[in-house]
């Protein structure tokens, strides 16, 4: 009798859980305004158990979490070229992610899940190569200073 009471309060807090779970749409780009090889938005504020969905809308990109740029126990995940993909945030923190083909271009971008920042100096250690280490400096800045969680809400 235990074990089923437990199984249906488990299955009944899944449900509510998964029912307040929200997906968001980040796009994978050759060009945005001045900017080359973007992902957008760069920053993006989510909730455990959140999807995110990466759409590729020009060709030759993907995604890929940065070593040591996720919470402790999250496995790296990387995706396919010219490829949607799609992930959900179970783990609390700061992810850090790239394009593999553009990473030393700039193509770099975060995920902040739960406003989490206690992985915020691990990131910030990343040896980011070419252009990604002034763009990744700069959002990692905003990030910690919550300056662009003021401006989006004036979007």
């Amino acid at each position: 009798m235990k074990n089923i009471t437990l199984y249906i309060i488990t299955f009944t807090l899944f449900l509510i859980t998964s029912a307040f779970a929200e997906t968001y749409e980040v796009q994978m780009l050759n060009k945005l305004e001045k900017d080359r090889n973007v992902f957008n938005p760069s920053i993006l504020y989510i909730k455990s158990g959140d999807t995110v969905k990466w759409i590729s809308v020009d060709k030759g990109h993907n995604i890929a979490f940065t070593k040591k740029g996720v919470p402790v126990g999250v496995e790296l995940y990387k995706s396919k070229i010219n490829t949607d993909a799609e992930y959900t945030f179970n783990t609390s923190g700061i992810y850090a992610y790239n394009c593999t083909p553009h990473y030393g271009l700039g193509m770099v971008a975060f995920v902040v899940v739960d406003d989490d920042l206690s992985n915020f100096d691990q990131v910030a250690k990343i040896k980011y190569p070419g252009k990604s280490k002034k763009l990744a400096k700069t959002l990692l800045e905003q990030i910690k200073n919550g300056s662009w969680r003021f401006k989006k809400s004036f979007w």
